[in-house]
């Protein structure tokens, strides 16, 4: 990625706004929506490579697949 590429204006539904408020709470709304893209990029990434991006519970010992 370019680091000099300056800040963008995105258009998003008043659904996808109400959430990204809610997750970001007091956080910064634009570094919740980085954090997600990335989130993103590494499940696409694994599902390319025949792997899988998830969570693990370590107290059920189960994993849940990121879907999207």
């Amino acid at each position: 990625m370019d680091p000099h590429v300056g800040p963008v204006t995105l258009t998003i539904s008043g659904t996808s706004a109400a959430l990204l408020a809610r997750i970001a709470g007091d956080d910064d709304p634009g570094a919740v929506f980085m954090r997600a893209l990335g989130l993103l990029d590494l499940a696409l990434k694994a599902k390319r490579e025949g792997k899988i991006l998830g969570f693990y519970d370590a107290e059920r010992g189960e994993i849940s697949e990121v879907a999207f």
